[in-house]
């Protein structure tokens, strides 16, 4: 294994910053009723009129170098017959978000601050976000109307030879660069490299640069700019160690208060040297670039660590300290002690004491209303910060423990009812609130008493609760997931406020184990690639009361109710059936449509179709219906709302009435076609969108059957447009543009429809409106055109749809703006050209799911197996009327004709799909793969079929994609409601068998894979699989209460057996409790359902025990000649520093009784010096790591006997074992690598890394015959080393050579090595050689929860990769100007490194050669001399080698 690829499976989940501000809209926008002129854009939604909810910005997310960008979508009470998760509150039933955009970056973002204009509510700018990355890089973006996304709209970079001297010869630094803004956007402050200040000024409005503020700008409005930058150098204002800066409200200028330690003290200095933090108050000028002090407060306590400024009218800044929480302004003062460790500065004076005892170190915290703070605690509890005050003087503090809920990374406001607690330990949630008596009241309104909210608020205190919620989490009364609120009690002077939970995003990280074990409906017969939806990952995530186990399953696995075998199917379909159909389209005929049971099956096969019934039990009706069954059905669906079925065969088309025929068309050659071309011409692709159904035929020529639906009969037209046209059809489709609202017509410059789009616009012949149709072409040459049906006007069109660019815009709108920077059209000379001339789309599908915001999705399939799909948007360019009117008369005259009714405000934007694997499709006789499904298991999306199927699912307006391997290639799929299959589907595989299934119910399928989470209400740390019984041991930690004394008396020393003294606690001290965690195993075994697991066994551990490894092992006993395979546990005795260190090492058998009672027996126990921190069996011996040595013993059945040692240096962190090798990581002295040699029974130190490296995890990695050493550090790095002591550089192999270094950005907690899965794509003549069968790779899990692999890659494939890489980092436009080339580099912060070789490719980067446009594909694959089908063909190998799971 020389090279290496790197890919990452599954992105950060884990929240760590969140942020809120008005990037897509503007407060104008979403607080104005109705603006004439414009038709709102799909984003600014109509905002509830509802005085106490105000307009709502944009949540911002960011999980390691994940940025996500949401949209709140509230759900009013009338709109939402049934009231949402969370009940009934001010008038809203239920809220939850909407993504707008989702980048993957190429840094971490260290921190995130929103840039507001600070306008007042008719202000139409926008805000901006701010990011940080380490080291002190600083990026502005905007939204951007135009292309749907966000731009860069200023980058800052304080790095490299010029700014050297900022550092100050510093190497490491705490953290990263923080940024901080003025609450009226006047300027930024980015603290980098601990003591530097950089301001970023704002460009100010009306400096004539943005122009003016009502006219909108080119991309919509305007956002907020960074106009310059200059630096403050905080060590010349004499401060020194930073801890925490604020920008303050209300001053003139902007004023930045900062909160620093002037010398530094530590908890054994404490009663000397205590209160060392003090605030400092600069007022910036950013024209004079001048920042004097004007005020300051000293004495505050040491362990200080976070200010917050108080909103106006009050002004001033919180301090929040561990045990205390100080007011400070420019004039006054006050403080509240909220545990009993709290002194003032020279201990006379009593400070107020809070009614409870809380601790507040790590709080987060975020205004509910200007005099109302909310902090989060490390426990996870929320508390209510009252500022009890008169004018601007603060009179007091007032806390009150409010309601317990995740625990939070960081919380924000949106709007003034809304709050998001972000979590990197559990799901975060969004929050809705009230605040006060009236139900309207808005929050901001000042002291309402607490006695009368009862009788306004019964609907909010009933406790809803849904067991189908992945949510809960959480029990007890006052935990804020459960869905019902509890208003506080307290005095007078405290609001008091509901809580609602709205929505919540699931999180699996912090993955800190997992296991890889089978599923519960395994098929033992699985081969290759369908063998890996056998298994699955069982994960420790969470910590605390947020601790779960989460298994993850990449691939659904269906639950099948039946099979049948079925060789020949061509294609399935189901109908629905009734006979007595009203006309009238009332509510109730829509609610009840989700509910219709399908009436018939039918099953085309080669030569005839069968019909089934759908009833109880499926019985073949073939003998006794009209349908066509002699030969193949091309397809089959409901018109005339469901009163009618058609079925469409090669030659003709019958409607059905029930079982009974009504008509029967056959397509004959048309009147001016001659006789002879009769056989010719038959049916080759079918699109049903009531009352229309377009046929494709073989010849490339289109006819659409046209419904008149007051007699319910068919008549045949050949639409004129098509009639004497050359061009050949290559893929065609209708869409039925549903919803509560015709979405296209928004995109319509026609000033009735896009006004009238509420009314219903009757048809023609007076049929209700049912939404509008429009029929999608493409053609051989890659043009997309868009018809208006039935008068197919053309209202859009793209030429070179198949190259798939970023944007699509209407050809006509693309002329009038006169694009400059248009590529000429003819990048590749002909010469050279790949043979991309034969690439047409093979099929096409247009598609906007139920909701009320939702947009069209546009998919296109083409020949050479690209899947491109867009999502369509509105923008209105405003330039169209200008350049129309500077065009000649006559010119403009035909333009406007040609226009007037096209969507030229209609956009699409490209969207990534996370699907590696490309099937070529065979140029004639495609079978149709699209399968859109409204409600499968109460999802939406579509299925794919073919040789790689997969599931696309809907959630938040983005595409979850989920492969489905256990089946193996897929020919038919279809939808099935019936009695005994609820909200289920069909599908027939390409082996013959047809099977009716439903998704598996306990999944959570809106995550990159499908996740069921179990919370255990303690902390997991490690977790083993038992393959024989099935059954997961599982290290649980949970917090117990003890009281002092009984702790006191367990630090005992062992060896000189003393008491320790009590003389100097009172009696009273000693009968206080003391928080500790308790360790126990659990025996978890997965349910047969597919519910919560059910725990088999517990084993408790000792007293101010902790388990540290558990571990299954096979052990060679050595009286009996037989291997025992036990589950190991290592322990250690966590006493203080006084105790020496001891642990346990602890074997059990498992199941060896049919008694499930005593399911794990103790058979062995023995007691070592040291912490055993690993466990590993070795050729039937057990290797233990016991402080700082290994030992390892052999196994007589009753006791283990130490046959070798071997000293490490510090501490062991991970153990590893491939035949007689063993990889030990140590904590701080990186990788040895040993061998244990039988005869001599001897542990031999071969080689180790001579650098010091904080090692977290580490695994063996195997290609072929190749044995590479991989380790993961805690800067985030991977190393791959190896032993070659012929080398002269490995000082005659004392020393481990490095083969590839590669930085992955999160710190990875666990290497599970799995072996790769043969290409099946690899040349067919070519047998593999014992080289690609003996290929493993190594799945990783991260602190962030994301999950990725490193896989080895052959030398051909990684040179062609890694040139591909290295054009990309200049060929793509990087998200916020970020370079992956400087993210990827190996980072040794402050540790003298020599470089090592760059052998791994990042497929996080060359994941974007599959976005890029069809041209700059050829043009890049021909720079680096190689074929863009090559270069497909490589990414597909990898992705199929690694498709685990």
């Amino acid at each position: 294994m020389s090279y290496a690829a790197y890919k990452m499976m599954h992105w950060a989940t884990g929240i760590e910053n969140c942020a809120s501000g008005y990037l897509t809209h503007s407060i104008a926008d979403s607080t104005a009723q109705f603006i004439p002129t414009l038709p709102s854009d799909d984003l600014d939604s109509d905002w509830p009129r509802n005085p106490g909810i105000g307009p709502i910005p944009n949540l911002i997310v960011s999980a390691a170098n994940v940025l996500e960008v949401y949209i709140v979508r509230l759900q009013e009470t009338n709109a939402a017959s049934d009231a949402k998760r969370g009940g009934l509150m001010a008038g809203v039933s239920g809220a939850s978000l909407e993504l707008v955009c989702h980048y993957r970056l190429h840094a971490n973002i260290e921190s995130m601050a929103v840039l507001s204009i600070g306008g007042s509510d008719s202000s139409r700018r926008r805000d901006s976000i701010i990011l940080a990355f380490r080291d002190a890089k600083v990026s502005v973006l905007e939204y951007d109307d135009s292309t749907h996304s966000l731009r860069a709209s200023s980058l800052h970079c304080f790095e490299g030879p010029d700014w050297l001297h900022l550092k100050r010869g510093r190497e490491s630094f705490a953290r990263g660069p923080l940024v901080k803004v003025d609450p009226q956007g006047r300027c930024g402050g980015v603290l980098v490299y601990d003591l530097q200040m950089i301001i970023l000024k704002t460009v100010q409005a009306g400096t004539g640069l943005v122009g003016d503020d009502e006219s909108f700008g080119s991309g919509g409005a305007a956002s907020a700019r960074i106009e310059s930058t200059y630096l403050i150098n905080l060590r010349e204002l004499d401060i020194k160690h930073v801890k925490d800066f604020v920008f303050v409200h209300g001053y003139i200028e902007p004023v930045l208060v900062i909160l620093h330690e002037r010398e530094l003290t530590w908890a054994g200095r404490i009663p000397w040297k205590h209160h060392t933090c003090m605030l400092s108050a600069l007022s910036i000028n950013t024209t004079m670039k001048q920042h004097p002090v004007i005020w300051s407060a000293t004495n505050l306590p040491h362990d200080a660590y976070k200010l917050l400024a108080v909103p106006s009218p009050i002004g001033g800044v919180l301090v929040i300290s561990t045990n205390a929480i100080y007011y400070h302004s420019q004039s006054m003062s006050c403080a509240l002690a909220v545990n009993t460790f709290a002194v003032s500065a020279d201990g006379s004076q009593e400070m107020p004491r809070s009614s409870f005892t809380v601790e507040l170190d790590t709080a987060h915290a975020t205004w509910l209303a200007n005099d109302v703070a909310m902090l989060s605690t490390k426990t996870g509890e929320l508390l209510l910060l009252t500022l009890v005050y008169d004018g601007r003087v603060v009179q007091r503090l007032d806390l009150v423990k409010s309601r317990a809920s995740v625990l939070t990374s960081d919380i924000t406001t949106i709007g003034n009812s809304l709050f998001f607690l972000g979590s990197r330990l559990g799901d975060s949630l969004l929050v809705q609130y009230t605040s006060g008596s009236a139900p309207t009241a808005s929050v901001s309104s000042v002291k309402e008493e607490v006695g009368d909210i009862e009788v306004d608020a019964p609907s909010t205190k009933r406790l809803r609760r849904s067991s189908s919620d992945a949510l809960q989490d959480m029990v007890g009364g006052e935990e804020l997931s459960l869905y019902g609120s509890t208003p506080n009690k307290a005095d007078s002077t405290q609001k008091s406020f509901s809580f609602a939970v709205r929505d919540s995003l699931i999180n699996i990280g912090p993955l800190k184990d997992f296991s890889y074990g089978l599923r519960i409906n395994a098929n033992p017969n699985a081969t290759g690639i369908a063998k890996q939806s056998n298994y699955e990952l069982v994960c420790c995530s969470g910590h605390g009361k947020n601790g779960a186990l989460s298994v993850l399953q990449r691939s659904i696995r269906p639950e099948m109710i039946t099979e049948v075998e079925l060789p020949g199917v061509k294609g399935i379909w189901t109908v629905y059936h009734k006979s007595s159909r009203n006309h009238n389209s009332d509510a109730s005929k829509i609610a009840s449509e989700e509910d219709e049971y399908h009436a018939y099956l039918i099953i085309s096969l080669e030569a005839r179709t069968m019909v089934l019934e759908t009833a109880d039990l499926l019985g073949e009706v073939t003998e006794s219906v009209d349908y066509y069954v002699q030969g193949s059905t091309i397809a089959a669906g409901n018109l005339f709302g469901r009163r009618r079925v058609i079925q469409i065969y090669a030659r003709g088309a019958r409607i059905l009435d029930g079982s009974y025929m009504t008509q029967e068309l056959n397509f004959g050659p048309n009147s001016t076609e001659s006789g002879s071309g009769t056989d010719s011409v038959t049916v080759s692709a079918v699109s049903i969108a009531d009352p229309f159904v377009l046929l494709k035929m073989s010849d490339g020529s289109i006819q659409l059957l046209v419904g008149d639906s007051s007699n319910c009969t068919v008549s045949i037209n050949v639409p004129s447009v098509f009639e004497g046209s050359k061009k050949s059809i290559s893929a065609c489709t209708l869409y039925n543009d549903r919803g509560p609202e015709p979405w296209l017509r928004k995109a319509s410059t026609d000033a009735w429809l896009s006004t009238g789009v509420g009314e219903a616009i009757d048809a023609s012949d007076g049929v209700p409106h049912d939404g509008d149709i429009y029929c999608i072409t493409c053609y051989d040459n890659g043009t997309l055109e868009i018809f208006d049906v039935p008068s197919f006007k053309c209202v859009f069109s793209v030429e070179k749809f198949i190259s798939g660019k970023a944007h699509l815009i209407d050809s006509h709108v693309k002329e009038s703006l006169l694009e400059l920077h248009e590529i000429s059209e003819d990048p590749v000379s002909q010469g050279r050209k790949e043979n991309v001339q034969n690439i047409k789309v093979s099929e096409v599908a247009m598609h906007r799911w139920s909701g009320q915001h939702s947009r069209p999705f546009l998919f296109g399939i083409l020949t050479d197996g690209t899947i491109l799909c867009y999502h369509a948007y509105v923008f209105e360019a405003q330039e169209n009327a200008k350049n129309e009117d500077s065009k000649g008369g006559k010119d403009s005259s035909t333009l406007d004709s040609v226009s007037s009714s096209r969507l030229r405000n209609l956009r699409f934007l490209r969207m990534p799909l996370d699907m590696h694997t490309r099937e070529e499709v065979p140029a004639e006789g495609a079978l149709p793969r699209i399968s859109i499904f409204k409600n499968v298991g109460s999802h939406q999306g579509f299925f794919i079929s073919g040789m790689r199927p997969a599931w696309f699912m809907v959630f938040r307006e983005r595409l979850r994609v989920h492969p489905q391997l256990c089946d193996g290639p897929i020919a038919a799929f279809t939808v099935l409601h019936n009695v005994n299959c609820n909200h289920g589907f069909i599908y027939v595989t390409s082996q013959g068998f047809l099977k009716i299934c439903q998704l598996p119910s306990g999944l959570s399928y809106d995550n990159h894979w499908p996740v069921q989470k179990m919370p255990l209400k303690g902390t997991p740390h490690q977790v083993t699989y038992f393959a024989e019984k099935n059954l997961y041991p599982l290290i649980v930690s949970f917090p117990v209460i003890k009281p002092l004394n009984q702790i006191l008396s367990s630090l005992v020393d062992q060896e000189t057996g003393h008491q320790i003294d009590h003389d100097n606690l009172s009696s009273d001290e000693l009968q206080k409790t003391y928080t500790t965690d308790a360790f126990e195993i659990r025996i978890l075994e997965p349910e047969k359902s597919g519910g919560v697991w059910q725990t088999k066994a517990t084993i408790p551990m000792q007293s101010s025990e902790n388990a540290l490894t558990v571990r299954m092992v096979t052990l060679l006993n050595t009286t009996t000649k037989e291997n025992e395979t036990l589950l190991a546990i290592g322990t250690a005795y966590v006493q203080g520093e006084d105790v020496a260190a001891r642990g346990r090492v602890l074997l059990y058998s498992l199941g060896k009784s049919d008694n499930p009672q005593n399911l794990v027996s103790e058979i062995y126990s023995k007691e070592l010096k040291g912490a055993i921190s690993a466990l590993a069996s070795l050729q039937g011996h057990l290797l233990i790591a016991a402080g700082p040595k290994i030992i390892l013993h052999k196994w007589t059945g009753t006791e283990l006997n130490g046959v070798a040692f071997f000293d490490p240096p510090l501490h062991v962190v991970s153990l590893n074992i491939v035949k007689n090798f063993i990889l030990l990581g140590d904590i701080h002295k990186s990788i040895y690598f040993l061998s244990w040699k039988e005869q001599g029974s001897q542990l031999s130190l071969l080689a180790k890394d001579f650098a010091s490296l904080d090692t977290f995890s580490t695994e063996f990695l195997i290609d072929g015959s190749t044995l590479s050493l991989v380790v993961a550090d805690e800067q985030k790095n991977v190393q791959i080393f190896y032993y070659a002591p012929k080398v002269s550089e490995s000082w005659k192999g004392q020393k481990l050579l490095s083969r590839a270094e590669f930085h992955i950005g999160a710190h990875v907690t666990k290497f599970l090595r799995l072996q790769m899965l043969p290409a099946s794509s690899d040349r067919p003549n070519a047998t593999p050689g014992p080289d690609k069968t003996n290929r493993y790779a190594l799945l990783f899990g991260t602190l962030d929860g994301s999950v990725g692999c490193i896989a080895p890659l052959d030398e051909l494939s990684f040179r062609r990769l890694q040139s591909l890489q290295r054009k990309l980092v200049d060929a793509v436009p990087h998200v916020a100007g970020l370079n992956p080339k400087s993210f990827r580099q190996f980072q040794s912060i402050g540790r003298a490194h020599r470089p090592g070789p760059d052998n791994i490719v990042d497929c996080e980067l060359l994941c974007h050669y599959e976005m890029l446009p069809l041209e700059e594909q050829l043009d890049i694959a021909h720079q680096i001399g190689t074929t863009r089908s090559q270069i497909f063909s490589n990414l597909n190998d990898l992705s199929l080698g690694t498709s685990f799971l």
